[in-house]
């Protein structure tokens, strides 16, 4: 078999490894959560958005959703946050973080991993509020008491979503609310390529492989065509851009390894 095929059997092998097979609990976990979805968003103001995410559908998750924060459907992809922590196995919940829609408003978000029995993440619920009326509510509010932009709000706050002392934990987040996977796509890609510094034409093998790691990161790998999109963006062949994920793969083999060799001295 010819190396090529070798690498991208390898690498199709691992990409398809981040997609979780859903198991028995967990598609009756979907199906609660499903049928949950629209309840919780009724319950919540009118500015809410109540989001269901299935993690065995990535990247087109979107399996329910109640409102109309963000204008997405049924069927549309995740965020670039959601695809980089199921990428990279993170299992943190995020609460009441903030972050900005293209048209300026700003939200709140909050996303928690939903696991069968096993342990294994198969969904992801997310609840988007729009702040733009409370935020508007809230400079009444400041006006009437006469408390200016800087004053002091220690005492109370309207938005009655954080205090001072978890405004550490609120800082904004970015995070792209894409409509279609090509918009996803697109927006991670210019990510990469604007971290790296370097205009393509100029790029070394090195700072190639620093994007595709980048990528990699972010959950690029598991969009369909993947490969073929980062490789017309550095100007290599798609068996290069295998090339460099099996070089990646191997350097991360490398530092566990390194990692645990540590780790037994340290015992000792």
């Amino acid at each position: 078999m010819p190396t090529g095929d070798i690498n991208e059997g390898r690498n199709q092998q691992h990409v398809e490894g981040l997609h979780n097979r859903r198991s028995i609990d967990g598609e009756r976990l979907i199906a609660v959560f499903a049928g949950m979805v629209e309840p919780i968003g009724r319950s919540l103001p009118t500015t809410s958005e109540v989001v269901l995410h299935d993690l065995s559908l990535l990247p087109n998750s979107i399996v329910a959703i109640y409102g109309d924060v963000t204008g997405r459907r049924v069927g549309d992809p995740a965020t670039d946050l959601l695809l980089e922590k199921v990428s990279n196995f993170s299992d943190d919940n995020m609460v009441g973080y903030e972050t900005t829609l293209p048209d300026g408003r700003s939200i709140r978000s909050s996303t928690m991993v939903i696991r069968d029995v096993a342990g294994t993440a198969v969904a992801a619920l997310c609840i988007n509020s729009d702040l733009t009326v409370w935020n508007s509510a809230q400079q009444v509010i400041d006006a009437m008491l006469g408390i200016h932009e800087h004053g002091d709000r220690s005492s109370y706050n309207f938005r009655g979503l954080h205090t001072d002392s978890d405004a550490a934990a609120s800082q904004p987040q970015t995070e792209t609310f894409a409509h279609n996977v090509d918009e996803l796509a697109a927006h991670l890609i210019h990510t990469a390529l604007s971290a790296a510094g370097v205009p393509v034409e100029l790029m070394h093998k090195r700072h190639k492989i620093e994007v595709v790691r980048d990528l990699k990161s972010r959950g690029m790998f598991l969009l369909r065509d993947a490969v073929d999109m980062v490789a017309d963006e550095l100007s290599v062949t798609r068996f290069t851009i295998y090339n460099y994920l099996n070089e990646i793969a191997d350097d991360g083999d490398q530092s566990t390894g390194e990692h645990d060799v540590r780790k037994k001295k340290n015992e000792k």
